[in-house]
């Protein structure tokens, strides 16, 4: 049983406390950019000591790197359920369904990821993030289809990512800017099977 404090509610565990370095440090990244972000900062707006900062992640590529693995696990686990399945139609739209939510859920990494791209670069997450869009790309596309189906898949894929970045201009609500992007892709990932 895990211990409890007054009141009967479980007590913080710290994983919490890690999670929370790392919801502070994206919003800190994300605000005023990797570079001019500081562990000091992060320490001085989670109210703790450098120190016990320095418990949890060493660096801020730490902290980062840390970000990219816990976010992209469902990507992940994904890209994992979708290898396994029959590469149907069916298979391939409800990928697109899981994989439009898992984005919805990395937002802040990926508004991270828009506003830093010199550092992304520089940094190895930028290759785990093109691999896991490599992968993804892989399981809805046939490569023996014609190029333009091959095209259309790809861009279904990319489509969903226009929601979180290029549709900020568009009036609407997130979800459903998030929709309208994921019944584009699922449009062009039909019309891409018809070819097949």
């Amino acid at each position: 049983m895990g211990s409890t404090a007054r009141g009967g509610e479980p007590k913080a565990r710290r994983g919490d406390t890690r999670q929370r370095i790392q919801d502070v440090a994206l919003e800190l990244f994300a605000e005023r950019g990797y570079e001019k972000t500081s562990l000091r900062e992060i320490a001085e707006h989670l109210e703790v000591t450098k120190a016990a900062l320095y418990y949890h992640f060493k660096t801020k590529e730490d902290i980062l790197l840390s970000l990219f693995q816990d976010l992209g696990q469902p990507l992940d686990e994904l890209i994992a359920w979708g290898a396994e399945q029959p590469r149907t139609l069916e298979t391939k739209q409800e990928l697109l369904r899981r994989y439009s939510a898992a984005l919805t859920n990395a937002a802040p990494l990926f508004r991270f990821m828009q506003e830093n791209q010199a550092t992304v670069r520089e940094l190895s997450i930028g290759q785990i993030f093109k691999d896991r869009m490599f992968a993804v790309s892989d399981l809805i596309r046939e490569s023996d289809a014609p190029l333009s189906d091959q095209v259309r898949c790809v861009t279904a894929l990319f489509s969903m990512h226009a929601a979180l970045f290029a549709l900020h201009t568009i009036e609407g609500d997130p979800e459903d800017k998030r929709k309208a992007a994921l019944e584009v892709a699922l449009d062009l990932l039909a019309q891409a099977h018809m070819g097949q």
